[in-house]
């Protein structure tokens, strides 16, 4: 089989990431379980008399990169026509699969429109993937540069995957600045102690320079000797803080944009691009013991921050609303994910073969 006609772990990888966040998602706060009746009288039911625009857009906008992934991650098994039937048919079942069990949720409503959006969206996605995929998947497209700039392996493409989440992440307004790891809201309540501006600088500066250290290590030890590891890391951060801008102006006001521009979040950031960018330099195994030590310190510093003033009033008066079901996701996502780096980061330590890549 030529080079250009192989299959794409990577892409595999992201649509089941994908999956579970859509998962997640339509069956978030996955709280309140009860039996209302028969799971699919929603198909046959009449049309929702009250219909939301946005309702509709987001559904179809959310299945979009569903079907879009899945033409890919049956390339080149399946092509064209067949590609697209296959990533309706997944849409299609995990759509109704998923509206069958918001029946036993009672803060969610199952509907056939929301149905048809999805399928909608998914369509939408696959077509758009077939004209792309063989470009974006051969050696003349994004697969080469994924070959050339970082190691061979579905470790590697898992560590990718990894990145993508971690830039996700940056869309909960609810966190310090790359504060992922909180378990609080699981376990316990948040500390409502108030406590000097001063400490609160330190401990977000703390929280940002490790988190960002870690980012910047793992960028390298994903990445193929001789290739621009400290370029891609910076690309990477400007990203997040593109992402983080353009969420806190989403889901508080345009005026707001800015607000997590904090002296605890620039000093963190100096601090850690600096420090990043100097360890990228050193042994891969020096590399792997602090990336795992970074975000190790990370999660326990950021599980014991106090509460972020410059933030307390704008979330006072914050309403979720139609963003209820992605904050959800992005706040289960950036719960979990130093957890999933710490094991995806003990996974590419433990890979000697590519060593010397």
């Amino acid at each position: 089989m030529r080079y250009s006609e192989r299959s794409s772990t990577l892409a595999r990888y992201m649509l089941s990431a994908y999956l579970l966040l859509v998962i997640y998602a339509s069956l978030h706060p996955l709280s309140g379980w009860r039996d209302r009746g028969d799971a699919f009288a929603f198909l046959l039911a009449p049309m929702p008399r009250y219909v939301q625009g946005f309702d509709v857009f987001a559904n179809i906008l959310g299945y979009i990169p569903l079907g879009f992934f899945g033409v890919l991650a049956l390339y080149p098994t399946a092509k064209g026509l067949r590609a697209v039937i296959a990533a309706i048919t997944l849409a299609g079942l995990l759509s109704i699969g998923l509206e069958a069990l918001q029946t036993w949720l009672p803060s969610r409503f199952p509907s056939n429109l929301d149905v048809a959006a999805n399928l909608a969206g998914a369509l939408a996605g696959a077509i758009l993937a077939v004209p792309l995929s063989g470009t974006l998947l051969s050696e003349r497209g994004l697969a080469a540069i994924r070959h050339r700039w970082f190691r061979p392996g579905g470790r590697i493409d898992a560590g990718l995957v990894l990145i993508g989440l971690w830039l996700l992440t940056q869309l909960n307004p609810e966190t310090l600045l790359f504060g992922s790891g909180d378990l609080r809201a699981i376990f316990a309540s948040p500390t409502s102690e108030l406590h000097p501006a001063e400490h609160f600088i330190r401990v977000e500066a703390v929280v940002v320079s490790a988190q960002t250290m870690a980012l910047g290590l793992i960028v390298a030890l994903l990445g193929t000797r001789n290739q621009p590891s400290r370029r891609l890391f910076v690309l990477v951060l400007v990203a997040a803080l593109a992402v983080r801008t353009f969420a806190y102006g989403m889901l508080f006001s345009p005026q707001d944009a800015l607000i997590w521009v904090t002296p605890g979040a620039m000093y963190g950031l100096a601090a850690g691009a600096l420090a990043a960018l100097i360890a990228i330099g050193l042994p891969r195994v020096a590399q792997v013991a602090l990336c795992g030590l970074a975000l190790m310190a990370a999660t326990a510093v950021v599980n014991l921050a106090p509460e972020n003033p410059y933030l307390l009033s704008s979330l006072a008066v914050w309403r979720q609303g139609h963003f209820f079901n992605l904050n959800g996701v992005t706040r289960v996502v950036s719960a979990a994910w130093p957890f999933a780096a710490i094991a995806c980061l003990l996974a590419v330590s433990s890979d000697r073969r590519h060593d010397r890549s």
